[in-house]
């Protein structure tokens, strides 16, 4: 089993109750639980972590390199402003970035993200399953011993 981290960011615990229109109505709870089970079914061992402090998730960032752990990041707001982030981000050797809404789509300042830039790969706008692709693509490099 390949580990995977799903590094969750700023309000993102609020899943379910903050903006249900935009974000859905399933839990940060009810979406680890998913993703470990999905995990499994794709041979990753996955770990979900979520934070609102930011030194935790640069931490977190720094701690998957030293460990070569590809990361899916929802960073939230962080990804609109924190180039602390990014450069954090910057040497994790696979990153993709998720985003449940369209960015692009939202208020001008959510369409830029400062994280995207230095991301292996960007899914933004299919919802919760944006999560399930980029598994799905990490075991398929994992598959192809290309991580």
């Amino acid at each position: 089993m390949r580990d995977v981290w799903v590094l969750n960011g700023v309000n993102l615990s609020r899943l379910g109750r903050r903006e249900p229109a935009v974000y859905g109505t399933v839990t940060h709870d009810q979406l680890a639980e998913h993703l470990v089970r999905t995990g499994e079914g794709l041979g990753l061992d996955v770990d979900v972590r979520q934070t609102d402090a930011e030194p935790d998730m640069i931490a977190w960032l720094h701690e998957a390199t030293d460990r070569c752990v590809p990361v899916v990041i929802n960073p939230g707001a962080w990804s609109h402003y924190s180039y602390a982030l990014a450069d954090a981000a910057r040497e994790v050797p696979l990153l993709i970035e998720v985003h449940i809404s369209n960015i692009h789509a939202r208020e001008e300042f959510r369409r830029h993200s400062v994280i995207s830039g230095v991301a292996t790969g960007v899914i933004a706008g299919l919802g919760l399953a944006g999560y399930d692709f980029a598994l799905a693509h990490i075991a398929a490099l994992a598959a192809d011993s290309r991580i």
